[in-house]
Formats: structure tokens, sequence, C-alpha cells
């Protein structure tokens, strides 16, 4: 029997290469006539790679749901309604966490199983927590105020704050993306930014330059006081993990704002089978053995994988290896906002990011960066 060899391509960090390889392994050593190889790119590669340059050179990718859209228009992928059946993809729906399943969905195709979910969350340091004697906070002015007083980190990079920017839109009263103008008002999009930018200019500067797995390893390698506390940032449970990092992290939901729970921006990542490989069935059969129920709560999640199943997320076992990071956080990822399908929403994401930055670092004010988001917003969509 000739050796069927897959190649896959995933990101840089425990949580997203790890444990592709560890279900890779043990696939391989249930179907021995089939060996798959992952590489991995950079978590900012990770959200800008092209992906027809994928397609066209790897098998598997693990991918993010913004890129939808697109590879699906152009043909990129293979939806799995060709090939799984219908009640193992009914399963993975019944068992989304959030709108995870649902963000993969396009032109009544699914073309992505969602292996991986995450959200902007909550963390803190428990024992700085205790040390200073501080009150976890309840409400964003009690966030502003921790700041002022020092105990705050943010993950201010580029791509983060405009992601928290839909966040706060939806926060003053507009869900981002609801008008044909623009991803919100011009008065709502520069509020969004000034409410980010209040936070910012409390924090250490380096914090502009931080994504978020930047800030968990720099929170739980540092006793400054400003590793207290991360308001929001995409979680990683591998910080809630024993003996993983110097320092554990504990995660939580977010604080209300103006009576209302902050709702922040669906992440995550998901197994996605390219249109162009050779080997479409054992592609499939790989990515269903991932998402699987049992691969999700085992093998998955522990060698770092951050499951998008939910019954691993209310799972008792997985909970006790993490601090309880995964019940702790669903409500928020049950909750968080699902950026838009349209073919050229990456290239608004791409355009957008350094715009809402500058409105960070006082390279420009929040009402001239919300003017040119949504210039760059009427472009992206209409073109």
């Amino acid at each position: 029997m000739s050796q069927i060899i897959l190649r896959g391509i995933a990101w840089n960090h425990t949580r997203g290469f790890v444990p592709m390889v560890a279900t890779a392994q043990r696939f391989e050593e249930l179907n021995p006539g089939v060996s798959i190889q992952w590489e991995k790119r950079s978590l900012q590669a990770f959200a800008d790679a092209s992906m027809a340059e994928l397609a066209a050179n790897f098998d598997l990718i693990v991918m993010d749901h913004p890129h939808t859209a697109l590879a699906a228009t152009e043909g990129l992928l293979l939806p799995f309604e060709d090939w799984l059946p219908a009640e193992f993809l009914a399963d993975q729906a019944a068992n989304s966490v959030g709108a995870s399943h649902e963000s993969y969905r396009f032109d009544g195709k699914q073309w992505t199983l969602a292996t991986d979910a995450a959200t902007p969350i909550a963390t803190w340091r428990p024992d700085l927590v205790e040390r200073y004697g501080i009150s976890l906070p309840r409400t964003w002015d009690a966030v502003l105020e921790l700041a002022r007083d020092g105990f705050v980190s943010v993950a201010a990079f580029p791509i983060d704050v405009l992601m928290n920017s839909y966040m706060f839109c939806a926060a003053l009263g507009e869900a981002p993306f609801t008008r044909e103008d623009g991803m919100a008002s011009d008065d709502v999009l520069a509020g969004a930014l000034e409410e980010l930018r209040k936070l910012v200019s409390l924090c250490d500067p380096a914090c502009l330059e931080r994504n978020p797995i930047r800030t968990a390893e720099w929170m739980t390698l540092n006793d400054d006081r400003r590793a207290c506390y991360c308001p929001f940032a995409y979680g990683y449970s591998n910080y809630s993990r024993p003996l993983y990092a110097r320092h554990t992290l504990k995660a939580g939901g977010l604080v209300e704002f103006a009576g209302k729970r902050l709702r922040s921006t669906l992440g995550g990542a998901g197994v996605a089978v390219s249109a162009h490989t050779k080997h479409p069935r054992a592609c499939m059969d790989y990515a269903m053995f991932s998402a699987s129920p049992d691969v999700q709560k085992g093998v998955y999640f522990e060698s770092g994988g951050q499951p998008g199943y939910r019954a691993a997320w209310t799972n008792d076992a997985v909970n006790a290896a993490s601090h309880g990071f995964f019940r702790d956080s669903l409500q928020t990822l049950d909750e968080a906002l699902l950026r838009p399908k349209f073919p050229g929403y990456m290239k608004f994401q791409d355009l957008g990011t350094p715009v809402a930055h500058d409105a960070m670092s006082g390279k420009c004010k929040p009402s001239a960066a919300a003017r040119e988001l949504n210039q760059l917003y009427r472009e992206c969509r209409n073109s």
C-alpha cells in the first residue's frame, strides 16, 4: 500500500501547533497508510497570509474565520458537506462554542471545522491581586481607575485595537457592520476608539507592541504590579495550566459598560481542506478526527489545544487541568461578536488595522481615524 503524505500549516504557539502534531500522530497510528507533516507560521502570518498561496502549497490549513468568504468565493477550499456525514456536522453545530461553527459557514456551506475557540477575556495574576490587596473590577470605570493606580496591562497590538473597537461600538449602542455606509457611525466609532485610548494612555507604552501572547507571557514572567490584571485579550488556556508558565493566570468574563457586559470579537481557528489536495478523503477523515468529541476533550486539549467543541469547555477534567479557564470564560465566548462575511472583509481588516492603532499611539485623533476606517470599509465592502 502506497503512503499518503499530507502537508498542513498551523500557527506558531503551543495552542496552535502542538495539538495538530499530536492529533496527526494519533491519526497516523490508527491509519498507518497516512502521514501528516505539520508546519507553522507566525501569529501575524496566521492573520495575514494569502489563502491562495496556502491552498496551493498545503493540504490542510488551520485558519481563522474572516478568511472564509474570500476562500470560498475563490474556490480554495472543499466544503465539508460533500465529504462528511450530516449527523457529524449537525453535532458540531450543536456543540459550537458561541458562533464558532457558524463563523465558518458561507453561501450555505461549511468550509472549516471549528477545532479551536477564543475571544478576548479578562485575565489576572491571583498572587499579585492578593499581594496588593486589589479588588477585581466589575465596571469599565473601575478598570480605568485600576489602570490609573498602575495595576493594568492590555494587548494593544494593531490588530487587537481594531478588534476591540468593534466591542466598544456595540457597547456604545451600535452593533458593528450593520450599516451600509460604514462599520458604525463616525461618532460612535470615534467614541469607541476614544474609550480604548483612555485605557492605553494609562498603561505602559510597551502595550502598544504586545499581542495577546506577548501580553500573557509578560504577565506570567514579571512581578511588576502592572501584571496584575488585563481587562481583555484573546484568551490562551495554556497560561492557566499548572507549570506551563512561571506564574498562572486566572481567566474570567468582561466588565460592564453602561450597565451591560462588554461583548468582545470572536476569534478562534479551525481546520480546512485545500481544494487542490490530491487526497481529499484522507484530509477529511483527519479533519473529522481532530474535531471529534473524544479527541477534543482528550489528546487535543492535553497537548495544549483550546478546543472548539462545547462539551470540552464544560468537561470536569478539562477545567480541573486549567484552573476553570473554560467554564469561567464560556459565557464571554457565547456572547462574542461575529465579524462580517463578505469577500472584501480581509482587505478592510488589513488596511484598517494601522489606522486604528494610530489613534492609540497619538498619530491621529480618534475622530479622524473613524472617518478613515469608514471610508475604507465602504471601499472594501463595494469592491
